[in-house]
């Protein structure tokens, strides 16, 4: 019976959904619209090489799984290995409305369903160089939530010993953290604030390792004109820069403005059905990092350039909530980013008549 079907679909092409998990990984194996066989292998690649290779020879293999916590380092053993692979997001999977059991095997046999009748999206999986040096950013990113909830600790430690009389009442500055090293405490309070002060510092020292990994990213041969470009838009510093290049990659691949606006998770969602129109928030799909540094470098936009200042004035008096106007400069200043980017033009300041 095997040999039989090994026959029936020798050289014709296979379409396999691989739902991965850390230990197992599950196959569903599609051809000519049937399922011709559902497994589970360890998640070992030379075990799925071997099982693709050959118990379909001759064929052509397509293989799809979705993005996650296992990144991008199967797809590049697969398309090393003359096997085609695709990715997809988690949120871009068909499914019924109405389905309300999920299982490896029955997410398994959705993405070899999708793949075989072509109803997916892609991820766009960057090389391998520009993944390992996205991580520099990305790690910075995650030591600086680390620096914020340390704060938060020290500020909670001094709140709930009555230590905060005397101290700075306003905003606190990286110095004003380090300088508490200098204060009379008990012994057991000043061991538990030596702690916490050498792990603050810790955090800053690789915070400030990484930010100079960054800055010399900037002038790496592929990212320098992108980076130059970019800097000239207003709001947008040499560390905002690096990091869209790094994240975004090639801007070409967005056929229009809109579909970049929406990639970027800045568009309104929207719930309308036959004369009833209703938006509602932004969509917030893609990096939530990514949209917080627009944010940030539209604050500062709106201080240079005097269309982007107009833009937030009219959403402001419109809506009635400067939140809402932010991000609505935020989303304009992401498209002039990419029109920057693709006419290889400096910005040029916009003038109000």
């Amino acid at each position: 019976m095997r040999k039989m079907q090994e026959n029936i679909i020798r050289g014709k092409r296979i379409f396999v959904g691989l739902e991965d998990s850390k230990r197992t990984w599950r196959l569903c194996v599609r051809c000519e619209g049937m399922v011709v066989h559902i497994t589970s292998i360890p998640t070992l690649y030379e075990g799925l090489r071997t099982y693709l290779l050959r118990k379909y020879p001759e064929c052509v293999i397509t293989v799809m799984y979705e993005a996650g916590f296992q990144g991008f380092w199967l797809h590049d053993l697969l398309e090393k290995d003359g096997i085609r692979c695709e990715v997809t997001p988690p949120n871009k999977v068909n499914c019924p409305k109405d389905e309300r059991v999920k299982t490896d095997k029955r997410d398994a046999y959705r993405l070899a369903l999708n793949l075989e009748l072509e109803y997916y999206t892609a991820c766009n999986v960057p090389d391998k160089e520009r993944r390992e040096d996205r991580q520099i950013s990305r790690t910075l990113s995650q030591i600086q939530k680390d620096i914020r909830a340390e704060k938060n600790r020290i500020r909670r430690f001094l709140d709930y010993h009555g230590l905060n009389g005397g101290l700075s009442t306003g905003a606190w500055t990286d110095k004003d953290y380090l300088l508490l090293k200098n204060i009379d405490l008990p012994h057991s309070l000043k061991a538990s604030m030596y702690g916490y002060l050498t792990v603050l510092e810790t955090l800053f020292a690789v915070e400030k390792k990484l930010e100079a990994e960054l800055k010399a990213l900037c002038e790496k041969e592929r990212y320098r004109e992108s980076v130059r470009i970019k800097r000239s838009v207003p709001g947008v510093g040499w560390l905002s820069a690096i990091r869209f290049t790094l994240e975004w990659g090639n801007l070409d691949r967005f056929p229009t403005g809109k579909r970049f606006a929406a990639f970027t998770g800045l568009t309104c969602r929207e719930y309308s059905t036959g004369e009833t129109i209703r938006r509602g928030h932004i969509t917030g799909q893609s990096s939530e990092y990514i949209r917080s540094w627009l944010i940030e470098c539209a604050w500062r936009a709106i201080r240079i350039d005097p269309a982007l200042l107009d833009k937030f004035r009219r959403v402001w008096r419109n809506s009635g909530s400067k939140k809402k106007a932010i991000v609505a400069v935020a989303r304009k200043l992401a498209l002039r980013i990419r029109a920057v980017e693709l006419s290889g033009q400096p910005y040029c300041i916009s003038v109000i008549e």
